[in-house]
């Protein structure tokens, strides 16, 4: 029989992410051998690694830095909520916004193609995290934004789960308190566009023909038809536009009125859910 505790499964568990049964038979191999073990997992977990390429990856989580008028959002996905809130996993995700930084990357691609410090990419880092971890580990989205002020908020949606929504808000002018109180907001209400001018025409003109058809099935006065469907293309604008929608802290006022009144302005925005 090998010679190994539960403290030593424990060990290996936590220093590769890799499941109790597959680390328990990488001990029984290696004969206790925590290093040997280490390499098993490896070496086997790499077999599995295109296996794995085509499994859908729906857990994980979002992180971000913040440093002056830059903001960085990143979302790196696993395969289970296990391996999501997994030490492991949120050193990698670390590792990998703290590289997206650093290049000043602008996409998941270019993240993926940037060379690390030790001389392996990130795409390699994923690769190996995948292999020693037992599941497919992808970094989805980056985004990277640039403002006079840039603030970031990340939202818990559980308490034992890492961050799983993450939101970017730029502006000019008020001060990091309304910035991120707008930040929080975006988070909550999940805003598409910063303003209606940048909904397709196309989208703005079916809202309006559903707008018509439903009145009309209600049996609303023809009289009346033009002003029902304005106030419903309204709605449909107040529900998806940032700053025509009503502010979290003050339902009263639109988050446009809000920044006015603290000499603010909004500038960008751009908010992650974990696998959405």
């Amino acid at each position: 029989m090998a010679n190994y505790t539960a403290a030593d499964i424990k060990a290996l568990r936590e220093a590769t992410g890799a499941g109790m049964m597959d680390v328990k038979k990488a001990l029984d191999e290696a004969d206790g051998d925590s290093v040997k073990a280490t390499e098993i997992l490896r070496i086997k977990g790499q077999k599995g690694v295109t296996k794995r390429e085509g499994r859908t990856t729906s857990n994980g989580l979002v992180t971000a830095a913040t440093d002056g008028g830059v903001g960085t959002l990143v979302e790196v996905l696993c395969e289970t909520d296990f391996v999501a809130k997994a030490p492991r996993f949120i050193e990698l995700a670390d590792k990998v916004l703290a590289q997206a930084v650093k290049v000043g990357a602008t996409d998941a691609d270019s993240l993926l193609a940037s060379t690390l410090e030790d001389g392996q990419t990130v795409q390699e880092l994923l690769d190996e995290a995948n292999a020693t971890i037992g599941e497919k580990i992808e970094v989805k989205r980056l985004a990277r934004i640039e403002g006079p002020t840039v603030v970031s908020y990340l939202h818990k949606t559980s308490p034992d789960l890492p961050a799983q929504i993450g939101v970017l808000f730029a502006s000019e002018g008020g001060d990091d308190a309304v910035a991120r109180d707008v930040a929080m907001h975006v988070a909550a209400f999940s805003p598409t566009v910063m303003t209606r001018e940048e909904i397709d025409a196309d989208v703005v003109e079916n809202e309006r023909r559903v707008a018509e058809a439903t009145a009309r099935e209600e049996g609303k006065p023809e009289a009346a038809l033009p002003k029902i469907i304005e106030g419903r293309v309204n709605g449909y604008f107040k529900e998806n536009v940032l700053l025509e929608q009503a502010f979290a802290k003050d339902p009263k006022k639109s988050v446009a009125k809000v920044l006015d009144e603290h000499g603010a302005a909004a500038k960008q925005f751009v908010r992650f859910r974990v696998g959405a």
